[in-house]
Order: C-alpha cells, then structure tokens, then sequence
C-alpha cells in the first residue's frame, strides 16, 4: 500500500482543503479544528504530544499526560518515515496527527508508546543538509512496534497493555483503525490474524477470536476501508474471514461461531451495526453481473437471516455513513454520480446534487471504456479500462500506454465514475495522442482470495494479464499499434513498469518509472509485509536490479531525492546495475520532492510526456 494514500486520506478527514490543487495551504487558514490534535467526544479536552509525550488541555490549561517519552520511546508517534515525512513539512505541518482515540465517556485516551530502539537509520539529502530517518530492513530484529497504553485523564494513571508491542510497520495501529474502543474495553488486531481485548483498567490482554489459513489472513482485502471487525456491546464480535474462498462475515458468542453472509461475493467494508435490530450493513463487491467490481449496500440479520440489497441496482455505491442513514454516491465508470440522502431500507430521502459532465463533452472529452478479457491463465476474468486518444478516428494507428499500479492491496481502476488521481493521469497521456489501458490483473484486492492472493509472496503477479489484455484488446480494435506500446507507473506502478520491460521485452519498448521501489531486499517492511512473511529468496528473484541485464527497451527513472517512503537508494541501486551493465536509460532526481512530487507534478508529468511522445509517438 502506498503510504502517503493513506497520510492524505488520513488529514482529509480533519481538513478536506488542506491540499488544493497542489496548493500548500497554511494549517492556521483552515478552520475547523487542528490535525495536531484529538478532541474528546464531549467537545472539554483535546489531547496533543510535544516533546515525546501526549499533553493535554482543558479549559486552556495544559498538562503532560505522559513524562517518560523519548526519542526512542515517543508517545502516539507512528513510524519515522510517516511521522516526520517531507509532505507534511511542504503543508506547513510539523508532523503527522498524534495517535490516539478518546473512550466513548471521554474519561480515558488509548495511545501506544511507539518503540524505536535500535532500528536502522536512513539518511536522505537535502539542499538543506543531511536528513535522517529510522527505517527498519525486512528480517532486522529491531523494528517499530507500538505497546498500547491507556490513560486517566483525571488522574494521569497510565495502564500498559500485559502482552508483547504489536509490529507498526506501516503507521499507527489506531490510525489504521486496527484499534479502538468497544462498550468499556479495548479492542486491537495483531499479526497472525488475533483480536485481543485490553482490559483499561487492569492492562489485562486475553484472544477473543484467533484466526489461521494458507495465504494472506486479513480483516478485509481494503485496508484503507479499515478492518471488517465490529464488537458488539454484548461482547460478540462480527468477524472477516475468507475461509471459504471468499470474504465474509461471521459471528462469534459464547455459544460459537457462525457463518451470517456467504456466496461467490464478498464483503468491502462494514457500514453499520444496529444491535437493538440486530443488523448489520455493510458494502458488497460482486453482486453485480456487470461489473464484479461494483459495490452494493446490503443488509443481513445478526443470525444470518433476511438478506437484502438496500441499493437494488447495477450502479457502484460510494457510501458515508451515519446512524440515522447513509449519503451515498451512485455511479459507474461512464454515468456519472448522482448523489443521495438514503435511510438504512434504502428509501432516498433527498437528492443532494448530480455531477453534470457537460462542459468536458463539448470540449470532446468522452468516459473511458470498461472491458473484460481473460487474463494469462485464458480462463480468469480480469478488468480495466481503455482511454480512446483525444480526437480518435478508427482509421488511425495510435501508440498504446499501459498506466500501471502494481499494488496488492490496491486496485488501480475504479468501479466509479471518478477514476482518482491515476485516471487523471491517463486522460493525461490519452489528450496526447495515446491510447491508454489500466488492468487490474490477478493478485488484487476485490475478488475471490484465489484471485488475491496470486501476488502472495510474488512482486510480478497480474503482469502477464496486463500483456494477455493488450492482445485481446488489439484484436479487435486495429488502431491499437502494438508496435509502440509503453509503460509508466509511480511507486508500485514504478516497480511494475521495469518489471514489465524486463519480462516482456518484445512487448514494452519505452516506459517511465516514478519512485519505484525495485528491490525489496532493501526498503522497509511495511512495502514486503503485503506480499506475506518476508524471504530473501522471493525477494531476490523478484528484484530488478539482480535481472537489470533483460532491459531491451527505453526506459527513464524518476526519483524524488526526499522520498521518504521508497528512500532514492532503490533509484540509485538500479541505476549503477544498469551502468554496470552498459545499458542506455535516463534519469532524473527531483532534489527536495517527496514520494508523490508535491510541489514539483506540473515539471515531472512534462518530462514523462517528453519522454513517451519521443520514442512512442512515430513508428519506428
């Protein structure tokens, strides 16, 4: 997963303008509230850190919370390379939102003292001077763990959690929603797949529900939804399982477990929990023939009876939700979003408003087309869409560009009718003159655990459907040339775009890498974890740099000098391979960017385009 998604969905929720336009936007100009700090429900306390340690105030009096914090031991701190990461410094924020979660009768704060000891240091450089970041390696014995603490705030009494520091190698377990409050308890996830309950008072830790199986054992195939795992106040607990080769939901009691959802479908995220109607509702992908992909709200009893569809259609849900209802935003990738005031039977109470796309028609703009083909295996199903070239004409050949994002816990094409920052990318590239596809090959997230776990333990996986759908595609459409096919991703899509040159090198003949990683030997866990538990053989055989020897094609690599979630040695590895190796490439180092370029797309997106119109754009 990348990272900075996260760190950007993570601020949205507190300041949704924050970033506009890739304007940096001072934090004091944006009212409501401060990201730096966590109000109490009942609107009398905020909690914040300084100086390693969680303060909090009250009535404009401040007061440390916690004394014993340092810069190894530092209170509601994630992980370096997110806390203090060079995106957060261009928004004028000096670190990421502390971690902690107020109790529901704002007496109490859960937060976790995030252990650093020992864990490796990574320099970057700046015009500034030199930077330096703690980041552990896969298989390092020193690595970030968080130990959950809960605190008094009345009397400052802080209970540590009786069980072993959970792993943090991502970001915050509370940020990830992997922890939180349950009626009078604590409740957190940790690796196996294991939900514990913390006891606030004693620290006492005991398993509720323990959780085994081949392959990835997840709480959901969508991290950024959080975990599909409810407590209910009577202590049962809804539970995610795939155990049957699909996600669904199971209830847990005194008297055991049961299944309550089940078919060749599975569940996205939970929306809500009504336990006076004992219901649950929650967001479905695979209900709809059309388009597996799409998300349906549904509702099921507690007992697994009475399941329904609250939206009843083939459009794809986007959904916020709220006791009382859901404002949900309908679409699909070529109608665009109506949005609407629903109650939990589905009735729309109001419509709030209708996306009205006519200003782009007039100006030729056209949706792109959604397709299935079958992926390498020639059985599997898999999906993406097609961006026709601005001012198409069926009688032309146009080059084709694969715009990848090779993640396993990400899809790159979306069911909706907004394509995210991505698509932007490819309408990009598609006003340029280029035909532009993105797939979503097997070892995504959104299908059967078969599907998904195709990337388990292997970097490649999908990347053999992406050549597997340009085929099928080309077949019937003739103005795709084959002949000038290129590739360009960031991050993830980076790490696929060489992966894709090296592999296929009679298919790509030109792509652009921005911020890839290329050799999972050498980043932080938090990129390999994904894959399953980390070995150096998988890593190796998946590395560019060890099969950098393939590169047949044109290839440019982009690299921010400050990024801190893919360091700029990964760049720097594969381009001394290549050196080594004679091979012809270009390269640039955007000094002060971080992972995503903010500040510097307008000069990065030129140069690709340079790049791909040079060695696509004429028939060779």
């Amino acid at each position: 997963m990348n990272n900075y998604e996260v760190a950007v969905q993570l601020l949205a929720a507190n300041r949704p303008n924050l970033v506009r336009n890739a304007t940096i936007v001072p934090p004091w100009a944006e009212p409501p509230g401060n990201p730096m700090e966590v109000p109490s429900p009942d609107g009398q306390h905020v909690v914040f850190r300084r100086d390693y340690n969680l303060w909090i105030r009250t009535d404009g009096e401040e007061r440390p919370l916690t004394t014993d914090g340092d810069v190894d031991h530092d209170y509601g701190a994630n992980p370096d390379y997110y806390m203090y990461a060079a995106m957060f410094t261009r928004m004028g924020l000096p670190h990421a939102p502390p971690a902690a979660v107020w109790s529901p009768d704002s007496t109490k704060v859960l937060t976790h003292r995030t252990l650093q000891e020992g864990v490796r240091p990574k320099y970057l450089i700046s015009s500034a001077g030199l930077r330096s970041k703690r980041s552990a390696l896969p298989g390092d014995d020193a690595v970030q763990r968080a130990e959950f603490v809960v605190i008094d705030v009345e009397t400052s009494a802080v209970v540590r959690a009786q069980a072993d520091p959970v792993a943090m190698p991502m970001m915050s377990p509370i940020q990830m929603e992997w922890a939180w409050w349950a009626a009078d308890a604590v409740y957190y996830l940790s690796g196996g797949l294991r939900l514990n309950r913390l006891d606030p008072v004693t620290g006492e830790v005991r398993t509720v529900v323990d959780e085994t199986g081949s392959g990835r054992v997840m709480p959901t195939q969508w991290p950024m939804l959080g975990p599909a795992v409810h407590v209910l106040p009577s202590g049962e607990v809804l539970w995610y399982s795939e155990r049957d080769g699909w996600g669904h939901l199971y209830l847990y009691s005194d008297a055991g477990s049961r299944q309550i959802t089940s078919g060749q479908w599975l569940v996205k995220q939970i929306l809500r929990v009504d336990p006076d109607r004992r219901m649950v509702y929650f967001l479905a992908a695979g209900l709809v023939a059309a388009d597996p992909y799409r998300g349906t709200v549904c509702a099921v009893g507690l007992d697994g009876s009475g399941f329904t569809k609250v939206t009843d259609d083939d459009m794809d849900h986007v959904v916020s939700a709220s006791p009382s209802g859901f404002v949900d935003s309908a679409s699909t990738t070529d109608i665009p979003p109506v949005h609407t005031l629903r109650s939990w039977d589905g009735e729309v109470q109001q419509e709030l408003g209708r996306a009205d796309v006519s200003g782009l028609t007039a100006l030729g703009w056209g949706p792109p087309e959604r397709f299935c083909v079958k992926a390498a295996d020639g059985s599997t199903d898999v999906y993406g869409v097609l961006y026709r070239p601005h001012g198409f004409s069926a009688g032309q050949s146009y080059p084709v560009i694969d715009h990848t994002y090779l993640n396993p816990l990400t899809t790159r094409v979306s069911a909706a009718f907004d394509a995210g920052w991505h698509g932007y990318d490819a309408e990009a590239l598609a006003a340029l003159g280029f035909v532009v596809i993105a797939v979503d090959g097997r070892g995504t997230p959104g299908r059967e655990k078969a599907f998904f776990d195709a990337s388990y333990q292997d970097m490649r996986a999908g990347l053999d459907d992406h050549v597997a759908a340009l085929r099928q595609l080309a077949a019937t459409r003739p103005w795709m040339d084959l002949d000038r096919v290129g590739i360009c991703g960031i991050s993830g899509g980076g790490f696929g775009t060489v992966r894709a040159m090296l592999d296929f090198p009679d298919v790509f003949t030109a792509g652009v890498s921005l911020s890839g990683l290329y050799d999972n030997r050498y980043t932080d866990p938090a990129a390999t974890d994904v894959y399953g538990p980390y070995d150096p053989a998988w890593a190796a055989r998946d590395s560019t740099v060890e099969s950098a020897d393939r590169l047949a094609g044109r290839l440019m690599l982009i690299h921010g000098g400050l990024d801190d979630q893919v360091a700029p040695d990964q760049v720097y590895r594969l381009a001394d391979r290549l050196i080594a190796l004679d091979k012809d490439f270009e390269m640039l180092i955007v000094p002060e960017s971080d992972h995503v370029f903010l500040g510097y797309e307008q000069y990065v997106r030129r140069r690709m385009w340079d790049f791909l119109i040079r060695h696509l754009a004429t028939r060779r």
